[in-house]
């Protein structure tokens, strides 16, 4: 198990940018894949990106791609996700995730046992 604590969330306009933090402790982290999650109230929580224990590859959704970057320090056990080009849809709740299941199954809520408490994130002009 590890814990996970994101930050850096908040409110921009439009076109801005943002970065994400998730700090991991209490296990081994670079055991893990690391992935971003989000949610909206009442919605089913949806991926947006993930990382490979090792860092070498990366995966995003779609609606993301080319906008966001997600990357991990495996020595200092940090997950963080680059958001450009923000959008109004972007808004929602943030959440890191750290899970060990197999690469079919990345984009998976299920392969993710370990979760942040999330950060909100919310794009508004």
């Amino acid at each position: 198990q590890v814990q996970l604590e994101e930050s850096g969330g908040g409110l921009v306009q439009p076109g801005a940018s943002l970065r994400l933090s998730c700090a991991a402790s209490g296990g081994t982290f670079r055991s893990y894949d690391g992935a971003w999650f989000r949610q909206l109230p009442g919605k089913e929580r949806e991926f947006v990106a993930a990382i490979r224990r090792s860092g070498g590859h990366t995966y995003y959704d779609d609606s993301v791609k080319g906008r966001f970057t997600i990357a991990r320090d495996n020595a200092k056990i940090t997950l963080s996700l680059q958001m450009n080009s923000l959008k109004p849809e972007d808004t929602a709740v943030y959440f890191c995730a750290a899970g060990s299941g197999i690469l079919s199954t990345i984009r998976s809520v299920e392969s993710y046992t370990n979760w942040g408490q999330g950060t909100q994130v919310t794009v508004s002009s």
